[in-house]
């Protein structure tokens, strides 16, 4: 049974694999290496119970912790380019779900410029 486990984690560890190769955008990338290292720390724990050590476990809980230290610090690189920046607002910033930094300068240069939904249908009448 524990060899059928260990099987079906190894080929979800591959197809993870293959997404962050293929993967088209950085974030399937990012989201494929949690994936794998996820999977890593399933499968350090079922060695532990395979070989009778549960102290594997405590392995595995420090490596789930580092891995999610690390996805926060990946993903705050990738948002903000520098790991030092501290995520809040400054006073004179806009509201992050107005107008996301994220978004393309045209994209925010239309969405400024063009009139609500509501208008739309006012104008209509």
């Amino acid at each position: 049974m524990y060899t059928v486990a260990t099987l079906a984690i190894l080929v979800t560890m591959a197809l993870a694999l293959a997404r962050a190769v293929l993967g088209p955008t950085v974030f399937d990338r990012i989201l494929a290496v949690n994936t794998i290292a996820t999977k890593t720390t399933i499968l350090i724990a079922l060695l532990g119970f395979m070989t009778g050590r549960p102290d594997f476990l405590d392995i595995a809980l420090v490596y789930a912790l580092i891995n999610f230290i690390g996805s926060v610090a990946i993903l705050k690189f990738f948002k903000y380019r520098d790991f030092s920046h501290s995520g809040w607002l400054e006073p004179d910033a806009p509201h992050p779900h107005r107008l996301p930094n994220w978004m393309p300068p045209e994209v925010i240069e239309i969405l400024e410029n063009n009139p609500e939904p509501a208008k739309h249908r006012e104008a209509d009448k």
